[in-house]
């Protein structure tokens, strides 16, 4: 069981627990009661600072688990790679309670440091990979407090030798608490893409996901609906499991993009199980295309990469 840090070089955001404070004191004045006085000065709102070496920053969300987020996130950053093979991509793994990227990666640790004390990340069919799951283990659970999790998030974030890369996709944790504020108010993230099946109960979460990045200035480039339909292997007939075009529906509603369907197939299963990502493992098949075509038309909707470096003359 992993229940301390294992990042003591990293520092706390001190605007989370400003955030913190500000809505136990909303709390206490509702209630008739009175904020403890004498309340120490807190730091001010982190500026949000690129990764080193990193062009632009995709998150995958779902806010409700077991909607595929991870096996999605994984193909699309293997879809960016397959469809330019020029370009250098990473993938993140935000989810530090239940990380799964080394599974669907076939990646393990140790995770080793360079000369300067900073994380390499292990590389695997082409993309730089970092995880909590390299570093606590297959096996062990990793039971940490909110200000730990997002010491280790900031780790992964500034102490891992990302660069140089065009896209880092992170694959985020489900819900809308501490690592989604972590990642949404201290890097730049050109855009997120949600993952829903067309059930009911997935779109009121994705539906919260949509507001929760529109209220931290996140752009939603759309929705990818997972598990779309199913067909049976054996004569063809679709089924609509979790409901008919659900996502496709709330995606016209709320104003965004329906990406792309993704088909309940146990082909895309059984590949991710394995460490081999359908578009790895089966590049020509319908399934990695459908993967393929959402990467494209996401890298349509960012904005042109503009160095950050550079001054205007």
């Amino acid at each position: 069981m992993i229940t301390s840090t294992l990042f003591m070089r990293g520092r706390h955001c001190g605007a989370f627990l400003e955030r913190g404070l500000k809505s136990t004191a909303a709390v206490l004045s509702q209630s008739g009661l009175k904020p403890p006085k004498n309340r120490p000065p807190q730091p001010p709102i982190a500026k949000k600072l690129p990764i080193a070496g990193v062009k632009q920053v995709l998150v995958v969300s779902s806010c409700k688990g077991g909607v595929g987020k991870s096996t999605t996130a994984v193909n699309l950053a293997l879809a960016l790679r397959a469809n330019d093979p020029t370009r250098l991509v990473g993938i993140l793994d935000a989810d530090v309670h239940g990380p799964s990227i080394p599974k669907l990666m076939n990646i393990k640790g140790p995770v080793f440091v360079n000369e300067k004390n900073i994380m390499l990340p292990i590389q695997n069919y082409g993309l730089k990979c970092m995880s909590m799951g390299l570093m606590a283990g297959d096996m062990a659970p990793i039971v940490w407090r909110g200000l730990m999790v997002m010491s280790a998030i900031q780790q992964m974030l500034r102490q891992v030798v990302w660069g140089p890369l065009d896209y880092l996709v992170v694959d985020m944790p489900p819900g809308t608490g501490d690592a989604q504020l972590t990642l949404a108010q201290n890097i730049p993230i050109d855009g997120a893409i949600i993952v829903s099946t067309p059930q009911d109960l997935a779109l009121v979460d994705a539906r919260r996901g949509v507001e929760m990045f529109r209220k931290v200035e996140v752009p939603t480039l759309g929705i990818i609906q997972n598990m779309s339909v199913f067909q049976c292997p054996n004569c063809g007939h679709e089924e609509h499991i979790f409901g008919k075009n659900g996502a496709g529906e709330l995606a016209k509603e709320i104003g965004i993009e329906l990406l792309g369907d993704i088909p309940l197939t146990g082909i895309i299963r059984e590949m991710s199980d394995s460490g081999k990502p359908i578009v790895i493992s089966e590049p020509e098949s319908p399934q990695a295309q459908i993967y393929k075509e959402i990467a494209k038309k996401i890298i349509d909707k960012l904005p042109d990469y503009k160095d950050p470096t550079q001054t205007k003359s």
